[in-house]
């Protein structure tokens, strides 16, 4: 099982080619025993504000993008235990509260986290894939 950053689902869905081969590999895998890979319910709301702040493009309505996005992922909502992993991750990893909560999912979750991001994955905080 394997958790995605939010720029992760849209590559996937709108610029495949981003997606390092390692990555896509991972997520093929996690298709292919029949399961869905794991998304934070952070994504949507990243997801939903880029769109409607003009910053993402979408060729269907926004509602529609979001259920799409459910149905083909699995979506963690914000629990406590991922509240409390990423208030505790270490001042190495990235401040921005959108990232330590996707990181702190996969944390939980005891999964890689797929991102292309640089400073996620120098802080070694999370295992990576990318």
């Amino acid at each position: 099982m394997i958790v995605l950053d939010t720029h992760v689902i849209i590559w996937l869905g709108e610029s495949p080619g981003k997606v390092s081969p390692l990555a896509r590999r991972a997520v093929d895998e996690v298709e292919t025993s029949g399961q869905r890979p794991i998304i934070s319910g952070q994504s949507l709301y990243e997801i939903a504000w880029g769109v409607v702040r003009g910053r993402m493009l979408s060729s269907v309505p926004l509602e529609d993008l979001l259920a799409e996005i459910e149905r083909r992922f699995i979506v963690r909502l914000l629990s406590p235990q991922i509240a409390l992993a990423a208030a505790q991750l270490p001042p190495t990893f990235p401040s921005d509260p959108f990232d330590r909560i996707i990181a702190a999912t996969a944390i939980v979750e005891r999964v890689p986290l797929l991102t292309a991001d640089r400073n996620i994955r120098r802080s070694r905080a999370v295992r990576t894939i990318w």
